[in-house]
């Protein structure tokens, strides 16, 4: 080892190039905060001691930014195990963490023991180059892999554990385009027509399906759905609540909805009223009284929803769709029946923004560029004149 005119930068006997600095001391810990390294953090080798030097010159500076609470070496599965999984927890529906713990523990398995302030942009691009070109996920599943570990260092950005997000100097893997089915209005009108309501559990089967098809709701929202959420005199669904769905007698009623957006009060037609109205006697007779889609008093599951779906598409021989296209088809049959404005059926969806609506359903609007222009034929009204209102100046055009 070798000192060079720059503190803290050294040469080994190869002559390669490193520095190691001791950054301060943690205020959380007291411990002293130390840097070795050969490379920046692109994962590039230093070409020279000056190079070498203003990294840690920049080193020093997001230390002394951060307040002295860095606290550097903690491996990225353990700051995931300690840190990120009980906050994550905490902010999302027991669904999604179920849903998003295989891919949190994919980016484990792939970092291993890797310490997360070790990480570089290369080693970014390595792994989302890995991820692209697995055969075992798709593009989209990828995207969500890669969009989890994202998300994991900007949380140790927050804490302090890192100063930057590295993964961020990489772009993002899009996602693959999906369309998800769902039925036109006359693959409804089929399906529905399959359903005999004189039997206690179709006539439930045929609400469910009315309800999703006719507000949009998510299916959580559905399975949720009480009874005092229905306002029979103003035509109105509230809906403000999901479902933690263990099992029918395992269960919790979250009050809020799948994003704070979701919250709102949807607006139902005479037919629709009527058909809940028939509903709640039947379910008095049956002494059920609590939740609108039920047959027991007790939240039905994903799996009879899919159940009843599979069955009845099947009977009226018309294609099968997953529960959450029939939010699709609500929207479907919105824009093509009725050319519904964007606005409404965004605040009916329960979104942020028009701009999310059109993110996820820009497909199912029409393409009417052709009527259009057909329209604007002959609407503009002008006439020429023959001697030119412009006094010459020059440099114009000289008819040759």
């Amino acid at each position: 080892m070798s000192k060079t005119k720059y503190p803290c930068v050294y040469k080994d006997n190869k002559g390669v190039i490193y520095y190691q600095v001791e950054l301060g001391v943690n205020n959380i810990s007291g411990k002293r905060i130390q840097k070795k390294g050969r490379k920046d953090d692109n994962g590039k080798s230093f070409k020279s001691a000056r190079e070498c030097h203003e990294y840690v010159v920049k080193l020093k500076n997001k230390f002394n930014e951060s307040q002295g609470v860095f606290a550097s070496g903690i491996q990225l599965n353990d700051f995931i195990d300690k840190y990120f999984l009980p906050y994550y927890k905490s902010k999302v529906q027991a669904s999604t963490f179920k849903t998003k713990s295989h891919v949190i523990g994919i980016v484990k398995d792939y970092f291993n023991l890797t310490k997360i302030d070790d990480i570089t942009v290369r080693n970014c691009e390595v792994f989302k180059a890995d991820l692209i070109n697995n055969e075992r996920y798709s593009k989209t599943y990828a995207s969500m892999i890669y969009c989890s570990f994202r998300q994991i260092l900007d949380y140790a950005v927050t804490l302090e554990f890192i100063y930057e997000n590295i993964s961020k100097k990489t772009s993002s893997i899009p996602k693959e385009k999906i369309n998800v089915p769902y039925w036109t209005l006359e693959e409804f009108q089929k399906v529905i027509s399959t359903f005999c309501v004189n039997s206690f559990y179709e006539h439930m089967g045929f609400v469910m399906l009315w309800i999703y098809f006719n507000t949009g709701i998510r299916v959580g929202e559905g399975q949720a759905l009480t009874w005092d959420k229905v306002n029979f005199k103003d035509k109105t669904l509230t809906i403000n609540s999901t479902i933690d769905l263990k099992s029918t007698r395992k269960f919790e009623i979250k009050n809020r909805t799948k994003t704070d957006s979701g919250n709102r009060i949807i607006s139902l037609d005479d037919s629709t009223i009527n058909i809940l109205k028939n509903w709640k006697k039947d379910q008095k007779n049956h002494s059920v009284e609590n939740f609108v889609i039920s047959y027991c008093d007790r939240p039905i599951g994903r799996n009879t929803v899919k159940r009843i779906i599979d069955r009845h598409s099947k009977l009226a021989n018309v294609k099968q769709i997953q529960a959450k296209g029939l939010r699709h088809s609500h929207v479907s049959y919105l824009i093509n029946y009725f050319n519904a404005d964007i606005l409404v059926v965004s605040k009916r969806l329960g979104h942020s923004s028009p701009e999310i609506t059109l993110k996820h359903y820009s497909h199912l609007w029409p393409n009417n560029d052709r009527d259009l222009a057909d329209k604007m034929t002959n609407i503009i009204q002008y006439k020429t004149i023959e001697k030119s209102l412009v006094e010459f100046k020059g440099n114009q055009a000289i008819n040759m």
